[in-house]
């Protein structure tokens, strides 16, 4: 059986990793869509941190990862055609884009599964970063004060 998910997967984290290993135990092959920085930018407002060679970078040295390919268009059945996939795992805010109900619809005509999943309440990619940007005010701050 051949899973599914497809992301940004900017800042590899602890969350990422139990995404992939879930998916890991639905099926014998995982496979991993990566988001093109265009297509971040298309909904949301920054491109990711790490340059999308090194996030397939980062997903083909993870032993629960077996296929790691880009998107560079916000569709999900090109991908789900050519892999030919089982199951296809989204995430909690998967939505009802125009994206995301013609990838619903092509998973139900071939009799495909489609699983959510809740994200890893322990981090984020955007709790990293926030993180980052507060440590790096405080910082400032604090050799403010002292100047």
């Amino acid at each position: 059986m051949i899973v599914y998910t497809v992301g940004t997967f900017d800042l590899l984290h602890v969350g990422h990793l139990a995404l992939l290993e879930y998916c890991a135990t639905l099926g014998n092959v995982v496979a991993v869509g990566v988001a093109s920085d265009r297509v971040v930018n298309s909904y949301k407002p920054n491109v990711p941190v790490i340059p999308l060679d090194q996030r397939l970078e980062m997903l083909q040295a993870l032993r629960c990862v077996d296929i790691v390919r880009p998107y560079h268009e916000l569709e999900y059945v090109s991908g789900c055609k050519e892999l030919d996939v089982d199951i296809f795992v989204v995430g909690e805010d998967w939505g009802n884009n125009p994206h995301n109900i013609a990838v619903e619809s092509y998973l139900k005509s071939e009799g495909k599964e489609i699983i959510q999943v809740l994200y890893n309440p322990r981090t984020s990619s955007s709790k990293i970063k926030q993180k980052t940007i507060d440590q790096s005010h405080n910082k400032i701050h604090i050799e403010q004060a002292v100047a």
